[in-house]
């Protein structure tokens, strides 16, 4: 009789590799970094290799890791929705011309930042014991709202068996229905196997709730209600929580940014909620399983609002390796900040929480454009059957590593400024890189330029 333990049910973080015209625009507003950091000289190749190097090592940590391919850049079809004829090159041309902001715009390679792609529950919270996909509609801005097609068509690419992968259709991109994905969703529970609760954080609710002056709440309380709906999820699982305004308005567009949940521990700062003592006395008399809920907040006091969002502390991946306790993902911006630095030694030393080891990177590419390590990856819990159920080229091995390292090398840019944006070479190269990737990761044909 086999002594072998079965096989466990684990979160997979499928992490966005960057695209080919990775560069700086300045096109999120109310994201301190992309703002600040407009028009600056970008390296691809560097932000490419340093989210691989990222995925490789938490690989190594035991942990199930996958990659999801960038989109097709310059996207052409856009343009010429809005009008714009002629050859491809002649289109580039015309609106670096008249409306160099939206070449920007159609250029961008934000669809690196996965959290934002979709809203997924695992099979052990849904009523059907299906895994449920909800790509996101990121109607607030052109950039990311033009990522929602092919993003569900990668999704399905990647998770193809119907028996176990429910995909929804993105929500009806409105206002009321301001959809930002992952980056607004926590899953808290005792094992990943379990029942768990899933939090969802909002940013504008009702007339009656209290609203940003500064800049605009992304995420609807109406929106992550429809999703909860959609996903089959047991109401009373299930928390609303609404984001601080006033974090909102400091540049934390997304829950991620200012707090990160794992299996029974949520790591906050004090101004992230506008009722955190509702949301701790709800998960403390609703958690399911043996283990009790940890939190962890971090005053003002001790982190400023401006100190976390400069170092993206909150935006860290917190993650539970194969030999045990929990590990945080940072960017080397927290090793860099010493009040960051210093709360972090606080936690990793105090033995009432498993958080026992830290993990610096250096993701400055990324960084530089308002995303962190967490802003790179889609948490998806999968049991033993899900993950064989998964497109297998995706997942990150060793040699997948390797051949991916030595793609970017073949195809990307090393500097890139807005400027280059309309060189027809440059969609000529992205388009080869794609296809090329397509056939390496062997998820057939994604983007427009293939299918048409």
């Amino acid at each position: 009789m086999s002594t072998a333990k079965p096989e466990a049910t684990l979160e997979a973080n499928f992490d966005g590799l960057v695209g080919p015209t990775h560069h700086y625009a300045g096109l999120s507003f109310g994201n301190v970094a992309s703002e600040r950091n407009a028009r600056r000289i970008a390296n691809p190749r560097e932000a490419a290799r340093q989210g691989l190097m990222k995925m490789q090592a938490l690989a190594a940590l035991g942990l199930p890791q996958a990659v999801l391919p960038p989109q097709e850049r310059p996207h052409l079809p856009t343009l010429r929705r809005l009008g714009y004829s002629g050859t491809d090159a002649q289109i580039l041309a015309r609106v670096a011309r008249s409306a160099p902001e939206l070449l920007a715009a159609v250029s961008s390679a934000s669809a690196m930042w996965t959290a934002n792609a979709a809203t997924v529950s695992p099979s052990a919270d849904c009523a059907d014991a299906r895994v449920h996909i909800t790509p996101a509609n990121l109607c607030s801005n052109l950039h990311r709202a033009i990522e929602t097609e092919t993003t569900a068509r990668v999704l399905k690419a990647v998770f193809p068996d119907p028996s176990r992968f429910v995909h929804h259709a993105p929500l009806p991109a409105t206002p009321m229905l301001g959809d930002e994905g992952a980056a607004n969703h926590t899953r808290l529970c005792s094992d990943y196997g379990d029942p768990g609760l899933e939090l969802f954080v909002y940013g504008r609710g009702g007339d009656d709730e209290p609203r940003p002056a500064r800049y605009p709440a992304r995420q609807t309380r109406m929106a992550s209600a429809a999703i909860a709906r959609l996903h089959e999820l047991d109401a009373a699982a299930t928390f609303f929580a609404q984001q601080h305004p006033e974090a909102i308005d400091a540049g934390v567009f997304h829950n991620d940014v200012i707090a990160v949940g794992n299996r029974e521990v949520l790591l906050y700062h004090e101004q992230a909620f506008v009722d955190a003592q509702a949301l701790r006395g709800w998960i403390c008399t609703h958690l399911p399983g043996e283990r009790r809920p940890v939190f962890i907040e971090i005053s003002e006091t001790e982190v400023s609002l401006d100190a976390a969002i400069a170092s993206y502390l909150f935006n860290s991946q917190l993650v539970c390796p194969a030999d045990g306790g929990m590990r945080l993902i940072v960017a080397r911006e927290c090793e860099e900040t010493p009040a960051v630095w210093s709360a972090l030694q606080r936690i990793l030393a105090d033995d009432r929480n498993p958080i026992n080891g830290i993990a610096v990177f250096d993701l400055r590419q990324s960084m530089q454009n308002g995303g962190g390590p967490a802003c790179l990856r889609l948490r998806v819990v999968l049991t033993p059957a899900e993950r064989a159920a998964v497109a297998p080229g995706v997942w990150i091995t060793p040699e997948r590593h390797a051949e991916l390292l030595a793609w970017v090398d073949a195809h990307y840019r090393d500097r890139l400024t807005v400027d280059d944006l309309a060189d027809p070479q440059l969609l000529e190269e992205s388009r080869t890189a794609l296809d090329r990737l397509t056939a390496l990761l062997k998820l057939g044909s994604l983007y427009d330029f293939q299918r048409n």
